[in-house]
Formats: C-alpha cells, structure tokens, sequence
C-alpha cells in the first residue's frame, strides 16, 4: 500500500512505543525516511513525559553532533554548559585524571543540558513534523495476533482500545519495557544498593567548563557545569541511608556532599530540589524478535557514572533510522535486525564494561593501591587517554553518520 492508504487503514511502517528522549530522537531521525511513523506515548499532548526532569545530561560530543544536525540544540531555550575539562578522582586515594578537550583538538567533549530543556526542544521539533502521528495519552496493552509481514499491536487511548499494525514495532519504553516483557525477552538485573540524589547546586565558584567526578564507599559525586552559573549535582548514597539523606535540610545536605567531594569548586551555597533513583543495570538478553526492536533503557539501562546511558541509547535510535533508510522498511523482516544487533554489539558492550567496571572498581575499598597505580597510569599515558576520551566523546564502534557530524 502506498505510505498514505497504510496510515488510513490503521497501517504503519514504523510504530514507537515511547515518547521519552530516545523515542523522540528516532522518530527526528527517521523524518527524510519519508516513511510512515507513528509514536505511542503515555503522557497527556500536554505534559512532558516525567523523564523530563531536573536531571542534568552530559550528551557526549557525538550526541551534540547528531541533536545538532535534527535541529534540536538550536531549539533550546535555555543555555548549556560546555565541559572543557573532564577531572577523575577519588576519596582515600593518591593520584587524579584529568583530561582536557584542547589536548585533542576540541573547544570541548561534549555538553550539559537540563532534561527539562531538552525535552522542551524535542517537543518544539517533533510538533513540527507535518506527518508525524501520535497516539496520546496512549497505553500499550500487548501483542496481537501474528500476520505474515506485520506486527499487531493492541493500545488504549481516549477513544477506547484499538489495533495497530506496523512492518516494525519499536520498544523505546524504558527500563520496564512493556513491549519487552510481552515478548517474553528477559534481562539481567543488577542492583548496585546506591541512590543517586539529583539537584541544581551553587557554589561559591562559577563552572569554568569542568566536569568532576569524584568517588567514594558508596558511588560517585560528580558536578557538572551548566549553562546557567551553577553545577548538575549527582550524589551517591549507600541504599540503606536514602531516607536519612532524604530527610536532611538543605544546609545539612551541603554539608554532606562537600564533605564526600571537597573543595575543588570552593564552598556549596545553595542547592536545588533534589529528586533520588535507585542506581540499577538492566540488560535485555536480545535486541529484537520478528518486527520488533528495542532500543534505548528498554535495551539496557546503565549506572550513570561517566554519563552514557542516554548517549548509548540516541546511537541506538541513530542507527537505525540510518540503517532504515538505507535499506528500506521492507528488509525489517529479512536480516535488518540481525544486522542493525551486529552493528550494535561492540559499541553496546564496551560501553557497557565500562560503565559497570567504573561503578566496581571505583566503590571496592580493597582496590585503593590498584586504583592509585591507574589513576597514575592513565594520566601520563596518551594512548590510555585517548581510548578513554574516545569513549567519553561516543565513538565507540561502528557509530552513525550523523554522530560524526556528516548529515
């Protein structure tokens, strides 16, 4: 059926389960596909989906390429913060790494932007898409009936439960992935017992472009540098004192953190509302089943340190809008999938060792002399360096074109 009787017939080429940053970052980049994309989104046309918080996102330098080229950092409202410097550390232990963008011929490896902002942006570039359809609010319910070339999906919205059919279903519906779990893929789950306390913070020095990272017993505190004069805030607390933390008032709160980070960015003043998430790795045990992929959380979902979740999950949906239109909708049941998993593996494993193996060794107190001889390595070698800023700017594998700035 031409592209027009598919979507009058309740036909699609492409469904999106998922309205969050990955599945509105696919649906962008599959607007020059010229195919037929619906979105299915579980937040009213009015509201934000609440992953749009006060989260702080480091997009790495491919990321920044790749939202660049859709058009949506020049949407932003509000301004971001360059990272210029990357500085690694640890509490108890001898030695530091610090990395700097000018050392590899960047003004900067990436940037940080509010997921408020952000999602701001998405909404201003998905609401002028003019054949974008969007089901919301919207719930799925399951998986229909097989049809030879088709997925058939069952979804709830105002209107009552209705069908869809589509030649590729999209799972971009976070770390509990309906879609997943009714496909009957698992996941390996990993609790790391932390809670990561998220805030706006002040400090008595303005961001100067760097990022810190600073480990300790129980996870990292790191401090990013916004756009706006003050730092993204993450602090890790030991699972069992969340609600002690919780309970503290906010000059206690401070008190607290600049005791597990230190000086380096001089006394904490004020800080924001602070929201808390449970530090958890998700690992799906396949990509995809006839027609349907995952990407983004529903594939795996990472512990934040060293901010890669998010930009795994764009090169995910990067690569396969790239792959789509390339190859065209009709191979998603002759090989695309196996190929776009191939293509996936090494970026999504190295990536996934590393943020897993960072969270581990950093939090093991028996590794403090292993970890002293690293930070020491790493920061008088440059090839450690580099493979570890390649990493950290998101080229890690067979990476999509619009990553590396080609449009």
């Amino acid at each position: 059926m031409p592209p027009h009787d598919l979507a009058n017939s309740g036909h699609h080429d492409v469904v999106i389960v998922g309205g969050g940053l990955v599945g509105a970052s696919l649906a962008l980049a599959l607007e020059r596909s010229g195919l037929d994309v619906v979105m299915v989104e579980a937040t009213p046309a009015a509201r934000l989906p609440e992953v749009f918080d006060q989260r702080n996102l480091s997009l790495a330098e491919a990321s920044v390429n790749a939202l660049d080229a859709l058009g949506v950092l020049p949407a932003l409202r509000a301004p971001s913060g360059e990272i210029r410097r990357i500085h690694v550390s640890r509490n108890g232990d001898f030695g530091r790494v610090l990395l700097r963008a000018g050392d590899y011929g960047r003004e900067a490896f990436g940037r940080v932007v509010v997921a408020r902002d952000l999602g701001d942006a998405l909404e201003t570039r998905l609401q002028a898409l003019p054949n974008l359809q969007r089901y919301r609010p919207a719930r799925f319910l399951g998986l229909g009936e097989s049809d030879p070339g088709w997925r058939r999906i069952r979804i709830s919205d105002e209107s009552g439960e209705r069908m869809l059919s589509t030649r590729l279903l999209v799972a971009a519906d976070g770390a509990d992935s309906a879609v997943r779990n009714a496909l009957g893929i698992g996941a390996q789950r990993h609790d790391y017992g932390q809670r990561l306390f998220v805030a706006r913070l002040r400090s008595e020095r303005a961001p100067d472009g760097t990022a810190y990272e600073r480990f300790g017993e129980h996870g990292p505190t790191a401090l990013l540098p916004r756009g706006d004069r003050h730092y993204g805030l993450v602090h890790a607390v030991a699972e069992d004192e969340a609600g002690e933390v919780a309970a503290l008032d906010d000059a206690a709160f401070l008190a607290r953190v600049q005791r597990a980070f230190g000086w380096r960015a001089g006394r904490f003043l004020e800080v924001g509302p602070r929201s808390a998430y449970p530090a958890q790795r998700i690992v799906a045990d396949a990509l995809h089943a006839p027609r349907v992929v995952l990407v983004g959380n529903a594939a795996q979902s990472l512990h934040p340190v060293g901010a890669q979740g998010f930009n795994l999950g764009l090169r995910d949906a990067l690569t396969l809008a790239e792959m789509l239109e390339a190859e065209g909708i009709e191979a998603a049941g002759d090989g695309l999938l196996e190929r776009y998993a191939a293509r996936r593996r090494e970026d999504r494993e190295r990536t996934l060792a590393f943020s897993d193996g960072l969270a581990r060794f950093t939090s093991n107190e028996d590794l403090s002399a292993l970890r002293a001889f690293g930070w020491f390595a790493v920061d008088r070698s440059p090839s450690l360096q580099a493979r570890l800023v390649g990493g950290a700017m998101g080229y890690r594998g067979d990476v999509p074109e619009l990553c590396r700035g080609r449009a």
